[in-house]
């Protein structure tokens, strides 16, 4: 469609003739393609776009540093604007990010985000494709950072899902995963119509080497007790699903116990899992082995039930007097009963033999295809009561509601310093099954910082080495009068406690380097970029950590027993001298002088001499977004 509208541009439409102008329309309505559009020619595009450089260097305010911690810093706040930030990225960190998690602007016309420095409102004619074109240029260059087995998490709520998932699936072509549902509130949300809107979803677009991590299987409930079955440890599982009898009719029937003779009513609110061959059809196909299959294997287990135990009903009359006091057949935890007086086939259970407990079936471990639990794509309370048929079948994150993230703000920095920030407890869960202990994670509308929180304390949890990189911007926090910038003040403080300790919380431990952006016009760069940043770039791309930059003659930015990495800004005797010293090793040598170093040191061969400049600006090249 792009392309399209790009040729109809260069077209002058007056020097056409009638057959000409109805060849072009036919030809425009038949190949428009299928997906989403919006109207890139008629806004401005970000103002951002190639216009210049962007490094990193530490910040300082009164000569006192913003960073945390002592070096070397292994995560990073950015403050400044995340399209910079990212193109800064690639220069350090394309192709080394694992995880990615955003919560970007709603595009609710609240004054929540800036295009082309100025707030977008719900006025502006053009807002939801601003909106679109804002966030096609980050994920973007988002996408070029992602390891082979990365994944991208975007949360977003249900107004505007669509369009950001049609937005994604341009940029992330045959990357989607899937998408979590978590329920932001518990009370109600009437959005009018009778109808609550109290969910978000979370996007999840992944490269083809990633997964989720799952649960592991709870093996300890296999057992084999005096190894008395050949077929080794086993478990019982309910064979119940979650459909009533009315969806479910084939499903719902009475189970005889072929040794006892006993017999178990269907729950009419939770059926068998299992089709019954007295219930099929001439001629029908199932998938799965019936329930007589199971029993003739021996694989169905009934609890064991004294005779004391049944119940009997000699007349119908005695059934109905025993439904109507309650006092018919129940489920054994829930008491909740099985007969009713609506329900078909009453008459069957006259001068029947009714047991209590429910029937199992016998899983075996070693007939397990894995020992993983995947991952639900639905988010559960913390106290949400899961009914689910087997616990091993899958796997139910767990998240506090939406209140719980501003009253961990207000517990950290004493005052509601953000709107509407996720819940840490969020974070944690989508972290814990995304992350490995050694990621980097990325989360480029930081906000506030809980991202950089739930790393914190999920390394702390499970004893990880995983790094962040939070991006958050120097405009003003909502409702807030002293006009304090929300990165430094609102994100980076809140990591700072949680790493140091509050109001008699534990700390984290950690650190992080706090780095604003530089701008140089391309021209200038060989110029006028100056050592300390050219080695803040070397430093992340090679080790993705950063040092503060000591203006030694020969820096070590990286080595081990077999390879060095060294930037050298100016090469003397001296420098030689250290340089020839360390030869045992391969060495990549940056410096300002790349020619007059390789002539100088000749004979050492393991010693490869590059452009210190060139070696950065050559991977930030130019961002096409088209």
């Amino acid at each position: 469609m792009d392309e399209i509208n790009q040729d109809l541009l260069q077209v002058n439409l007056d020097a056409l003739t009638e057959n000409e102008l109805r060849k072009l329309l036919t030809l425009y309505m038949t190949q428009q393609k299928l997906g989403l559009y919006w109207e890139r020619n008629q806004i401005e595009h970000d103002k951002a776009l190639n216009n210049n450089s962007v490094f990193l260097r530490f910040a300082d305010e009164q000569g006192k540093s913003l960073s945390v911690g002592t070096p070397p810093y292994r995560n990073l706040i950015i403050e400044g604007d995340n399209f910079d930030a990212l193109r800064c990225l690639r220069i350090t960190h394309t192709n080394k990010i694992r995880v990615i998690y955003i919560d970007p602007p709603y595009n609710t016309g609240n004054k929540d985000w800036v295009y082309n420095d100025r707030y977008v409102n719900k006025d502006d004619r053009y807002k939801a494709s601003m909106w679109l074109e804002f966030l096609y240029r980050r994920l973007i260059l988002a996408r070029d950072l992602l390891t082979s087995d990365g994944v991208i998490m975007v949360s977003i709520n249900d107004e505007n899902r669509a369009k950001l998932e049609l937005l994604m699936d341009k940029v992330f072509q045959g990357m989607r995963l899937g998408s979590f549902a978590w329920r932001t509130k518990d009370t109600g949300n009437d959005s009018g119509g009778n109808f609550s809107a109290v969910h978000e979803h979370i996007l999840v677009y992944a490269r083809g080497e990633f997964s989720f991590n799952g649960n592991s299987l709870n093996t300890k409930k296999y057992r084999n007790p005096n190894n008395a079955d050949p077929k080794g440890p086993s478990a019982l599982n309910p064979i119940t699903k979650a459909h009533t009898y009315k969806d479910r009719p084939n499903t719902y029937y009475p189970i005889q116990d072929p040794n006892t003779g006993y017999w178990y009513p269907c729950d009419p609110d939770r059926v068998w899992a299992y089709a019954s061959e007295t219930k099929l059809k001439p001629d029908s196909k199932i998938r799965a082995e019936t329930i007589e299959s199971y029993l003739r294997q021996n694989l169905i287990v009934f609890p064991e039930c004294k005779p004391e135990d049944l119940l009997y009903y000699a007349t119908k009359d005695e059934l109905l007097s025993a439904i109507h006091a309650g006092k018919g057949p129940m489920l054994p935890q829930k008491k909740t009963p099985l007969f009713r007086e609506d329900l078909p086939d009453l008459d069957f259970w006259v001068d029947k033999q009714i047991a209590p407990g429910r029937p199992s079936k016998k899983a075996y471990l070693n007939e397990k295809t894995s020992l993983i639990s995947p991952v639900s794509s639905w988010i559960g309370g913390i106290k949400e009561d899961f009914d689910e048929e087997d616990e091993d079948a899958i796997f139910f994150m767990r998240s506090q509601k939406g209140r719980e993230g501003t009253d961990a703000i207000n517990e950290i920095l004493g005052a509601k310093a953000f709107n509407y920030p996720k819940p840490p407890s969020l974070i944690m869960e989508l972290l814990r099954q995304a992350s490995k202990p050694n990621d980097i994670i990325l989360d480029f509308f930081a906000g506030s910082g809980t991202t950089a929180q739930a790393v914190l304390q999920l390394n702390k949890e499970d004893k990880g080495n995983r790094q962040f990189i939070l991006v958050s911007n120097n405009e003003a926090p909502p409702n807030d009068p002293e006009n304090k910038n929300l990165c430094r003040d609102v994100c980076a403080a809140r990591v700072r406690r949680v790493i140091e300790g509050y109001n008699n919380r534990k700390a984290t431990g950690g650190n992080f380097a706090y780095c604003r952006m530089e701008k140089l016009n391309h021209a200038d760069v060989v110029q006028d970029l100056d050592e300390e940043v050219i080695w803040n770039s070397l430093c992340l791309k090679h080790r993705n950590e950063l040092l503060p930059y000591l203006t030694k003659k020969l820096n070590i930015i990286y080595q081990d027993n077999e390879t060095a990495v060294i930037f050298c800004p100016h090469l003397d005797d001296e420098t030689i001298t250290n340089l020839i010293d360390l030869s045992s090793r391969q060495i990549i040598l940056y410096s300002n002088r790349p020619q007059s170093a390789a002539e100088l040191l000749t004979p050492y061969k393991n010693i490869k001499s590059l452009s210190a400049i060139e070696s950065i600006m050559q991977e930030t090249g130019v961002v096409n977004v088209y």
